[in-house]
């Protein structure tokens, strides 16, 4: 019989923890919702969950070294899943409203605002599912949902072989933006998988699938 994953959802101060435990555990994960740093070094998988501004997140997460855990976890080829806001900071920059804040820098880039007519961009999306993702694997026509103004809107990372080319997903609301990025063990969503109905959980479940 295979044993349940364990996985920790980063309880920072940010993002609705308790909605994105319940969609995991119905995609088949052991969860736990803490800050505790040595359960979320030692879990299968580390869920970081974002919303609202990137400044007060990346304050939130600092407040509890998150980005010390996080960079722990991808050292030792943990699995990372950012939502949101959780995906915005891990590029090196977000500016919001004329505030340029330092990211947590696993990837290069900067967030920026979509340039789109009618802000934010909220509800339901298709994506373009990038070559080789097995976050969308069977789900690659579904739709999924958003609640957002800002997001990376090019991928400047080169990687060289023998590493693996990332998967991509593109979505576009006013241009094209990064809906999911699968880069080894760091993986991320701009949508909300907790929020994106039986898609959302089945998207989940791909993630819990791959973990170690």
């Amino acid at each position: 019989m295979t044993r349940s994953r364990r996985v920790v959802v980063l309880d920072y101060g940010s993002g609705n923890v308790h909605s994105a435990a319940k969609a995991l555990e119905l995609a088949g994960a052991e969860v736990t919702v803490t800050a505790d740093r040595t359960a979320a070094l030692e879990a299968d998988g580390l869920l970081v969950p974002g919303v609202g501004a990137f400044k007060a997140v990346m304050d939130q997460l600092r407040a509890v070294r998150g980005e010390e855990i996080i960079d722990r976890r991808l050292a030792g080829g943990r699995a990372v899943l950012g939502i949101c806001v959780g995906m915005q900071v891990l590029f090196e920059h977000g500016v919001e409203r004329g505030v340029d804040t330092e990211g947590i820098g696993e990837w290069p880039g900067v967030v920026t605002e979509l340039p789109a007519p009618v802000l934010p961009h909220m509800g339901w999306n298709t994506v373009e599912a990038g070559d080789g993702s097995e976050l969308f694997a069977g789900i690659e026509d579904e739709r999924f949902y958003f609640v957002h103004s800002f997001a990376a809107q090019e991928w400047l990372l080169d990687v060289e072989p023998p590493f693996p080319e990332p998967a991509l997903t593109w979505a576009e609301h006013g241009g094209r933006f990064l809906a999911a990025v699968e880069n080894g063990p760091l993986t991320a969503t701009q949508f909300h998988p907790e929020k994106s109905a039986e898609a959302g959980i089945r998207l989940l479940a791909n993630w819990i699938g791959t973990l170690g």
